[in-house]
């Protein structure tokens, strides 16, 4: 297939942050899938640990400026841009000063979650969303990586489900070996109010756990790829229970050709 839009949203990529199993294959699946032919925009959240004069990070004002509200208060859009010149690709970065201006990712100094972390995923991905809005660019494929991404097939399968960019976008979610104990905060499903979001989701995000946000994610997806060879307790029985197309999990050496395959395959059976 040509001209394949893949839109990638990442909580992890290195160089900006640590490498990891996610990271590495945030950092290196869009640059392959790119060099296959498929045109490519990357995403992931400007984390306050990254470091932005060493990896020249700048704003894109044309793309900034807009207000998201969350729980009734505004929060300004800040899209930023960095290249990864060996790889010819750029990523975005989603910022705001109240989520994303700290020394740590999603845990702080004593190794708890912060208490906004709820807050910080919508903004994310309304964020990443109304942004490509901006571009009008329209992804054949959106590919989520990790927990914090969970989301944006909620979002886009129902309260952007009329959007013309987004009316024919298959989602893939790839489940990483990175859960959490804790639950997000109770007023979770009140935050998540918006267009679409039916009283069937309510009931599922109730207790916004690492599992029932999972379960939320594999539902509103189009196929699953199993990121982490060994996935959390119960993951692996959600996807099963999920009844979608599934990518079990591939060796590092050649897991972009079968990403790739796996792209054409749900497109070419939505048609």
């Amino acid at each position: 297939m040509e001209n394949i839009k893949v839109l990638f949203i990442s909580q992890e990529i290195t160089p900006y942050l640590p490498e990891s199993e996610m990271s590495l294959i945030g950092r290196n699946l869009p640059q392959g899938i790119q060099e296959k032919g498929k045109e490519i925009r990357t995403f992931m959240p400007r984390f306050g640990n990254i470091n932005e004069r060493r990896n020249q990070l700048h704003e894109v004002i044309r793309l900034s400026g807009m207000n998201l509200i969350i729980d009734d208060t505004d929060h300004p859009l800040i899209i930023k841009v960095a290249s990864i010149q060996s790889a010819r690709m750029q990523v975005y970065f989603i910022d705001n000063d109240d989520y994303f201006h700290r020394k740590f990712v999603l845990k702080d100094s004593k190794g708890k979650h912060y208490k906004d972390n709820d807050e910080r995923m919508i903004f994310f991905a309304r964020g990443v969303i109304e942004t490509v809005k901006k571009l009008r660019w329209s992804p054949d494929i959106i590919h989520c990586h990790g927990w914090f991404t969970s989301l944006v097939p909620l979002y886009i399968k129902k309260s952007y489900s009329e959007d013309p960019l987004f009316m024919n976008s298959k989602l893939v979610f790839s489940a990483y070996n990175d859960s959490y104990n804790e639950v997000l905060d109770s007023n979770f499903i009140k935050k998540i109010k918006f267009d679409g979001i039916d009283a069937e989701v309510e009931a599922e995000l109730k207790e916004p756990t690492f599992e029932s946000l999972a379960r939320i994610a594999f539902k509103y997806s189009d196929g699953i790829i199993m990121g982490s060879k060994n996935l959390a307790a119960g993951i692996e029985k959600i996807i099963k229970e999920s009844g979608n197309k599934v990518l079990n999990y591939q060796d590092p050496e050649d897991y972009i050709d079968a990403y790739s395959v796996f792209y054409d395959k749900i497109l070419t059976e939505a048609k």
